[in-house]
């Protein structure tokens, strides 16, 4: 469908689509308000201003129930052995077990189900990400999974307006990249916490886990840009070396970094076991 194709529906058809693509009554009512939509960038830009502008807690909260919930071992089982998952590597017993575990530990604490952007990623990067963010406090978590919620809105747009043109949507507004020097390699599988500051803390705004090539190209939702502030990156090191038993000095590498209007910001880490650099990448 393209996008003057779903400007020619009539209107309560369009909100279905739309609530289809996030859950939330408020935000689909808030959209309908601006249908039909000039053109893809007014759609996907009047999304994220109605998303973290004008929806409050409980339009996030009501959108996260409309995700199906997988979080038993059949359910498991069935997302990341069958088709669904067919390019990723299986998942063994084992790893589904824990991640059903984690996933009624994690809505039990928090008070709704573990929201990810799960394109791409295998049951083992589920799982480690899954035991990092039950560290987070309530707050954390609620603003990471709107983040969550805001990138697959933007999938599901992609899927209903298949003949679309979404090229104008960028890569995170904020990336990384992590090389070991140690043995000239990226760091694969590392925690990362993108953070700001809140009164005298730091709160955790988007996590994630770098993939083989070191890099996490989606911290960020596509079209989301951060208020220039000083936000800080926080790598578990400590974590990446312990799972090949190296001794390392750092247990984190802590990066704090300042930006000043929406462009583009690339925040490499070159670290090894006793020293690391950092600089603005491109």
């Amino acid at each position: 469908m393209t996008l003057a194709a779903f400007n020619t529906l009539d209107k309560t058809t369009a909100r279905e689509h739309l609530f289809a693509c996030c859950g939330s009554t408020r935000w689909a009512d808030s959209m309908m308000q601006h249908f039909p939509f000039a053109d893809e960038k007014q759609l996907v830009e009047t999304a994220t201003e109605i998303w973290y502008n004008q929806c409050d807690k409980e339009d996030w909260l009501e959108s996260f129930t409309h995700h199906p919930k997988i979080g038993d071992v059949k359910s498991l089982a069935e997302k990341f052995a069958g088709k669904e998952q067919a390019s990723v590597a299986v998942a063994t017993t084992e790893t589904i077990e824990a991640l059903a575990e984690a996933n009624m530990h994690y809505e039990t604490k928090f008070g709704f189900i573990f929201i990810v952007c799960a394109t791409g990623k295998s049951a083992t990067e589920m799982l480690q990400l899954l035991h990092d963010r039950l560290k987070n406090s309530p707050e954390e978590e609620r603003e990471i999974a709107m983040g969550e919620q805001a990138k697959i809105t933007i999938i599901r747009f992609k899927k209903l307006l298949t003949e679309a043109d979404f090229s104008f949507l960028k890569v995170s507004q904020i990336t990384t990249h992590v090389l070991d020097t140690a043995v000239g390699k990226p760091g694969k599988d590392i925690s990362i916490r993108l953070q700001k500051k809140v009164g005298h803390h730091w709160q955790t705004i988007a996590q994630g886990i770098t993939n083989a090539d070191g890099r996490i190209p989606d911290l960020l939702p596509q079209n989301r840009n951060l208020k220039p502030d000083v936000y800080r990156m926080v790598f578990d090191t400590g974590m990446y070396y312990g799972k090949t038993h190296t001794q390392t000095f750092y247990p984190e590498v802590e990066i704090q970094f300042t930006t000043f209007d929406q462009t583009h910001y690339h925040v490499p880490l070159l670290v090894n076991p006793f020293g690391y650099s950092t600089y603005r990448g491109s």
